[in-house]
């Protein structure tokens, strides 16, 4: 399993001392977040790229260890780049 983030990290500590608290209308709160979860990961567009051989079967490799496939990697990549939340550390972006 994959190291937790900060914001995770500290969910995770609420809610293992019990200091998270239930919101109103929990039902549509969820529903709305589904509906969310699911607009986000729609996955309508495909793409065809080339790759090294050595990139691919590392790139397995690393999924494999992840316990995901490798399309599912590079997919989840590719969204953490665009929104921002992987950075080109060359470029300082």
């Amino acid at each position: 399993m994959s190291k937790l983030d900060q914001e995770e990290q500290e969910i995770l500590e609420a809610f293992e001392s019990g200091n998270l608290k239930h919101v109103k209308n929990s039902a549509r709160e969820i529903k709305r977040h589904q509906t969310i979860a699911e607009a986000t990961f729609k996955k309508d567009a495909r793409i065809n790229i080339r790759l090294s051989s050595r990139d691919l079967r590392a790139l397995q490799a690393r999924a494999l260890r992840e316990g995901m496939p490798y399309q599912t990697l590079v997919s989840s990549i590719l969204h953490k780049f665009v929104d921002g939340q992987l950075v080109d550390k060359m470029t300082n972006k």
